[in-house]
């Protein structure tokens, strides 16, 4: 007699396993200047750190997305869960920057390998148009993580608590996802429009399709450059580095739970091109404002990057349909592997800028300020580029009618 699947309970255990990942984003962002200051490392050393977690990210997703109709999503979870207590664990026990290099890289493998599960195992668990609002519903989860994870990261910094205990409270959403899929039946594979990853694989030769991932390598550094840099890069800007990532993430988890169905309805090239000039706009003022300013920039900045992946993703869906899970495996990942490329690149251009705000005079919270607000000026780049790349797209779309049903 088979056991019956308890959609409730294992899209439950999806959520807490994406808080997961997404805790590890915001507290890592919180404790960043910590490790700085507890392994004597400079910003280029803590951009290969943060490399780390974005790197595991999509080699975990490049071996789970094809790897999904084999083994099932219940043995892709439990990878998931080995994986990121063994990191995390292994952080809280760091002696120097090689171990934080490890340790990193294993909890990045553990969030890729959460993605890889979730994603394909959500959908082959709804019908209809259940699959767009409940994958809506679930990618709320990573900003909305975030937001409890800088809030978290800010209190227990105020009270004067070390970064290992802040990493130690991500193990809290781990443990509850591992004991909310112990003993479950998991959904059979519906996959009915990628025959094969042969197939797949022909499909993502398309010219749309590599165009989408190079695009996909700029939405993300867009998103995750400047939060990931929060405080190295906002820490004297008059305003909370945590309660500025709060305050973006917060507004993303709310648009992405309420009006993400509205968004899949409209346009997608129409709101990608609106989400690159937001976040440019964003960028350009955050690198400019000081004290209260600050939040105002950064709402604009959070209007601008909160659909860029849930669209990236969901326009593959719709207009490239034959590239399948593994389809939408392969651009989450490239999005992951950009930010990691990027994150030492941000920290050499953190240290350049102190350098050169020094050679000009400038000391103490000032230099911090004058080199952070040029760093966040060098990042405006990404979405800058995007504007042009999206109004092409836009243009060359407009009269094409989305030929997939499966939405993300």
């Amino acid at each position: 007699m088979s056991q019956t699947v308890n959609n409730n309970r294992l899209f439950l255990a999806s959520c807490f396993a994406l808080i997961t990942t997404s805790m590890a984003f915001g507290i890592r962002a919180g404790v960043l200047t910590q490790l700085g200051t507890a392994f004597n490392l400079d910003a280029e050393h803590l951009g290969y750190v943060n490399q780390m977690a974005f790197l595991g990210f999509p080699i975990a997703m490049i071996i789970g997305g094809p790897l999904y109709n084999v083994l099932g999503p219940k043995k892709i979870m439990w990878v998931a869960f080995i994986t990121h207590v063994l990191g995390l664990v292994m952080t809280i026990f760091a002696s120097g920057f090689w171990t934080l290099l490890i340790s990193t890289f294993f909890v990045g493998f553990g969030n890729g390998t959460v993605e890889a599960a979730c994603n394909p195992m959500i959908s082959d668990m709804y019908e209809g148009n259940q699959k767009t609002k409940m994958l809506n519903r679930f990618h709320m989860w990573f900003p909305g993580g975030i937001v409890i994870a800088s809030l978290i990261s800010e209190f227990m910094t105020s009270a004067g608590m070390g970064w290992q205990l802040q990493i130690g409270i991500i193990l809290i959403p781990a443990v509850a996802y591992a004991a909310l899929i112990l003993g479950q039946a998991f959904p059979e594979s519906q996959d009915e429009g990628a025959a094969s990853t042969g197939q797949n694989f022909k499909a993502m030769l398309s010219p749309l399709y590599l165009f989408m991932l190079a695009c996909m390598a700029l939405t993300a550094i867009s998103e995750f450059g400047p939060e990931q840099w929060i405080g190295p890069v906002l820490g004297h800007a008059g305003a909370s580095p945590m309660l500025i990532l709060a305050l973006v993430t917060g507004l993303m988890a709310v648009g992405r739970y309420f009006a993400g169905p509205i968004v899949h309805n409209l346009n997608p090239t129409g709101v990608l091109l609106g989400s690159a000039i937001f976040a440019t706009i964003g960028v350009v003022l955050m690198s400019q404002a000081e004290g209260a300013m600050v939040y105002v920039s950064a709402v604009i900045f959070a209007i601008g990057v909160c659909y860029f992946w849930p669209t990236m993703i969901g326009f593959v869906a719709e207009y490239l349909p034959r590239t399948g899970a593994f389809g939408m495996s392969i651009i989450g990942g490239m999005g992951m592997f950009s930010t990691s490329i990027f994150q030492p690149i941000i920290g050499k251009w953190l240290d350049d800028e102190k350098a050169a705000a020094a050679a000009k005079g400038l000391t103490g919270q000032e230099l911090d300020l004058a080199a952070g607000q040029a760093t966040l000026d060098n990042m405006a780049v990404f979405p800058f580029i995007l504007i042009i790349a999206f109004a092409v797209l836009y243009f060359i779309m407009r009269k094409q009618t989305p030929s997939g049903a499966k939405a993300h």
